[in-house]
């Protein structure tokens, strides 16, 4: 393996949870991460003085052009658009917590509200680091004006609340009594568990039965889910670990989801139920029931 080969070998990992958290979406990540590749066997390595910079530098230039085309289509998309899960050990290193929780479901979801720029300036800053100055320059603006996107990314994911998710052990136990409340028929439990302002999220991309609107409030989502339990047998429930948070696998009523869980001040605000068979790739458990 030559040089330029390691060095791309190196740091794929850390490109490919750039390009995830850019884009949302694991298929789209690993072209990306393809194309720069590309890019890099032509390159003149002598002139690169700076392996890492370069390449971040590519990937988030080639997202951000993914990114901007794939607005038009997520704002078509029938029902809500919720990103593509990934089993834990996908999207690269998540040894701190801003990178942790820049991979997680909710807060991907959230980052669909931000125009591309501030994505990206966002994820640069806040999951690796880099400085303005550096950022300016791999998304063609100046230091100040990254600071004022930065700035009003960070108030437009704010407005639900604090962005950091509870401690892992926390958000497990949440999970596992939210699931042994929904096993025994327990509503009054379940609903103990969701905040007043809960929504549920339900993405089947038009090719699974889906509700296309989301569902708000605690009384609509313990409705919700006591219709889905009554209406459709549960096949298989898989506890795991995806986007660095508890998840939970299911077979219900024949199909396949996979569910996540938004945690505010104790309380679940937020379950991501993704049931398109097209984004359940990278999250299917090896043994699913």
């Amino acid at each position: 393996m030559s040089t330029a080969d390691q060095q791309f070998a190196e740091h794929r990992p850390l490109l490919l949870g750039l390009a995830y958290r850019l884009l949302g979406s694991m298929w789209d990540a690993e072209d990306v991460v393809q194309d720069a590749w590309l890019r890099w066997t032509r390159s003149d390595h002598a002139q690169v003085r700076e392996p890492r910079a370069y390449l971040i530098t590519t990937v988030t230039r080639l997202a951000l052009d993914v990114l901007r085309s794939a607005r038009v289509t997520r704002e078509a998309y029938p029902g809500p658009w919720l990103p593509e899960p990934v089993r834990t050990d996908q999207p690269g290193p998540l040894d701190t917590t801003e990178l942790r929780d820049s991979v997680s479901i909710a807060t991907l979801h959230l980052m669909e509200r931000l125009t591309p720029p501030q994505r990206a300036v966002f994820v640069l800053r806040e999951a690796f680091a880099l400085p303005y100055d550096e950022i300016a320059e791999i998304v063609g603006t100046t230091a100040a004006n990254c600071r004022q996107l930065h700035s009003r990314a960070s108030r437009l994911l704010a407005e639900r609340g604090p962005r950091f998710a509870p401690s892992p052990a926390a958000h497990r136990e949440l999970v596992e009594r939210f699931l042994d409340a929904a096993g025994s028929g327990d509503l009054d439990a379940l609903a103990e568990l969701l905040s007043d302002d809960v929504v549920s999220w339900n993405h089947g991309g038009g090719k699974v039965r889906a509700s296309r609107r989301p569902i708000a409030g605690r009384r609509n989502v313990v409705a919700f889910i006591a219709g889905l339990l009554r209406q459709y047998p549960v096949e298989a429930v898989v506890p795991l670990e995806a986007n660095g948070e508890p998840a939970v696998w299911m077979v219900i009523g024949g199909e396949e989801q996979l569910v996540t869980f938004g945690v505010r001040d104790g309380r679940i605000d937020a379950i991501y139920g993704i049931r398109n068979p097209d984004k359940l790739r990278y999250a299917r458990p090896t043994v699913a029931g």
